[in-house]
């Protein structure tokens, strides 16, 4: 007789929120093979899915994630799938709000799927680092995401010493938006998530692609492709009800499209 498992990672949609639990607890949601996989197929869904207009990402347990499952690096079927490198990548590619809730304990690739997000609503009780270089290893998520987030210097200190940090250091550090104690995280990640999703989907769009796109671009050339983003909106259905709903004094009902 076998005994039936959860997944490594948790899906569900819910009132057009879309929320991505990382599901070791036991390992500290370090990620392997399969739940890199099953990140992999819940942020495709985030990305068509039309039902879906922002997502949550979280960790159960007492950690978000501690990043790459060492012991499974050791097995030589640990590169099989989508890497975490992609991961960040398709984060980067999705049109939609992606909010993480920072439960607790959050390390180096975990940090990376974190910072892959837009929005980041830490636990009193999270740490942050990079301890890469203490396990004679390199880092993709440090290099690649916190040097483009944080001061150059400021990466390297996390990067060159590999110790951690707490949740309040982070939010100086402008690496969170929030702090808010452990019960309330997915609340008040909830409560953010709501707030996004009264709002036109296809702008929230156009404004994440401006931004994203634009940050590689030249100041004229970021300002005619954020122009052009928003005379594209300016065109749709969901345009003229906001105006509509606007002059009728009433929430404007969105279709998207």
């Amino acid at each position: 007789m076998t005994t039936q498992t959860e997944p490594e990672a948790l899906y569900e949609i819910k009132d057009g929120i879309a929320y991505i639990t990382m599901n070791r607890p036991e390992k500290l949601n370090a990620i392997d093979p399969a739940m890199r996989q099953l990140l992999w197929d819940a942020f495709q869904d985030v990305k068509h899915n039309p039902a879906v207009r922002c997502a949550i990402v979280t960790g159960r347990g007492r950690a978000f994630s501690t990043g790459h499952d060492l012991v499974a690096m050791a097995n030589d079927r640990a590169n099989e799938g989508p890497s975490t490198g992609d991961l960040y990548v398709e984060q980067s590619k999705i049109w939609k709000p992606i909010i993480s809730a920072i439960n607790g304990i959050c390390l180096a690739q975990g940090c990376g799927i974190a910072l892959g997000s837009d929005l980041r609503i830490a636990s009193t009780e999270a740490r942050f680092g990079w301890p890469q270089a203490k396990r004679g290893i390199s880092s993709v998520s440090g290099p690649a995401l916190l040097s483009q987030v944080v001061p150059r210097n400021i990466a390297f200190e996390f990067l060159f010493t590999g110790e951690f940090v707490n949740a309040q250091k982070a939010l100086e550090l402008m690496l969170v938006n929030y702090v808010v104690a452990p019960e309330e995280v997915l609340p008040r990640a909830e409560e953010m998530a709501r707030q996004i999703t009264a709002n036109a989907p296809l702008s929230l769009a156009a404004i994440k692609e401006a931004s994203i796109k634009g940050a590689e671009m030249g100041l004229e050339e970021r300002v005619a492709f954020a122009q052009n983003k928003r005379d594209e909106v300016l065109q749709t259905e969901d345009a003229q009800e906001g105006v509509r709903a606007f002059a009728e004094k009433r929430a404007p009902v969105w279709q998207g499209r």
